[in-house]
């Protein structure tokens, strides 16, 4: 495709795969997708268009028109998948569940630096550690993350495209809703300045902090007890953390502290998640079924 003179100019700050590498693009209609199939089309990726349709709302199917025909202009292969969510709690969780079933493990979203400040809100509020206030990390599945939302919408305007506007984004029921259209505009009230680079900055250092971690850790035999217990904390946890990941989400804080109680024998076993049971035997930790 011929490279417009918008697209050109923000290229250099996305971090897509090389030029012919087949890239999936999760791509709802929004203003941030739509510009994540413009720029991957634009890198010379060879693209296909995934949107998901979650049946929440009848206008559902019209945004697949609007991806699809998007996709056709800009040389991309297109697919609509349905993956309707059934009742329960936790919306917002159960479609991010859904959405990420019905897409293979490296698709790229259209997740811009705003996105990633209000993700390490969230994190941080949720108690979340090192790892999650570093938010999520550049590369071909969030090629966007050095670009600005209102860059997104700018470049939309620039190609004549027509963002599809989901009312979900505005309902203050969502907790990211809250944080994107109170919190973060009043931390700039307070701050007197855009904090949203302030927070990608924080995240890009903690997240080489955490790299380096994981490094250092990697030489620790997670299943010695004696080494959990001689290593120093942040060492022994992050090994702690290693050993025991299963499913999709890491232990907790509170699990990995049991069990470091373990390896420093002031107790001989515990429970964590799971419904396992980790125990130290002859000098080795061990995790099973309770």
């Amino acid at each position: 495709m011929n490279v417009t003179a918008p697209a050109s100019s923000l290229l250099p700050r996305c971090t897509f795969a090389p030029a012919g590498t087949p890239v999936v693009c999760a791509v709802s209609g929004g203003a941030d997708s739509l510009a994540l199939l413009v720029l991957a089309a634009a890198a010379g990726c060879e693209v296909t268009a995934v949107h998901v349709d979650h049946g929440l709302r009848p206008e559902s199917a019209g945004e697949a028109d609007v991806v699809a025909a998007a996709a056709a202009r800009f040389g991309a292969r297109f697919r609509s998948v349905r993956a309707e969510i059934g009742p329960g709690g936790n919306l917002e969780a159960r479609a991010r569940a859904a959405r990420r079933a019905a897409l293979p493990p490296d698709a790229a979203t259209g997740h811009t630096a705003d996105d990633q400040a209000e993700t390490i809100l969230l994190n941080l509020v949720r108690g979340a550690g090192l790892d999650g206030l570093a938010g999520m990390r550049p590369g071909p599945t969030k090629p966007l993350l050095a670009l600005r939302r209102s860059e997104t919408h700018a470049l939309c305007a620039a190609e004549g495209l027509v963002p599809v506007q989901d009312p979900s984004n505005a309902d203050p029921a969502f907790r990211r809703n809250r944080v994107r259209h109170e919190l973060l505009p009043l931390l700039g009230a307070i701050a007197e300045r855009d904090v949203v680079p302030v927070l990608v900055r924080q995240a890009a250092l903690l997240g080489d902090e955490a790299d380096l971690l994981d490094e250092l850790s990697a030489g620790i035999d997670a299943g010695d007890a004696s080494a959990i217990a001689a290593a120093p904390p942040a060492l022994a946890r992050r090994a702690l953390r290693a050993l025991l990941a299963g499913g999709d989400h890491p232990p907790s804080a509170a699990a990995v502290e049991r069990v470091l109680a373990v390896a420093r024998r002031d107790v001989t076993a515990c429970e964590i998640e799971g419904g396992r049971r980790v125990s130290r035997s002859r000098g080795r930790l061990h995790a099973g079924p309770e």
